[in-house]
């Protein structure tokens, strides 16, 4: 069997049609930037207060849906250190440009999501939580005096 001529064309116009798209698709994947490539910006205050707020509210509304207590906190804060190093690599402004770890962003994120949580919904937190809390602003209040 042969092939027309109409049919021979319409061949190549269909081959030419399909080849371009396909052609400009690829260098458009290639050619777009790569966001782990970019620098990332350090946390600034305001970032900060975002991710303790939010933290804040989760733990908030956990302890009213009686969720251990522990376990929200645990959560909040392993939230709020995936943030900061996810969107941030680690850095927080007011540090300077250390990376830090995930176990110290934890550490610091339980601190001060307790801190707001206290202004927010304080009924929710355990006293023994509230206590050691305070007992902890005082010794940071005093090693900052010095």
């Amino acid at each position: 069997m042969y092939i027309n001529f109409y049919s021979k064309r319409m061949i190549k116009l269909l081959g030419i049609t399909l080849i371009i798209p396909i052609t400009l698709f690829d260098f458009c994947i290639f050619n777009r930037p790569i966001k782990a490539e970019k620098n990332l910006i350090a946390a600034s205050e305001k970032d900060l207060f975002l991710y303790r707020q939010m933290g804040a509210s989760y733990l908030c509304i956990a302890s009213k849906a009686e969720v251990d207590f522990k376990k929200g906190l645990g959560i909040a804060s392993a939230t709020f250190a995936n943030v900061i190093i996810g969107k941030h690599g680690g850095v927080i402004k007011e540090v300077g440009t250390e990376k830090l770890d995930e176990k110290r962003l934890y550490n610091a994120g339980t601190f001060q999501i307790v801190g707001s949580a206290l202004n927010i919904c304080p009924e929710s937190i355990p006293k023994n939580i509230k206590n050691d809390y305070e007992k902890r602003i005082k010794e940071l209040v005093k090693k900052n005096k010095k």
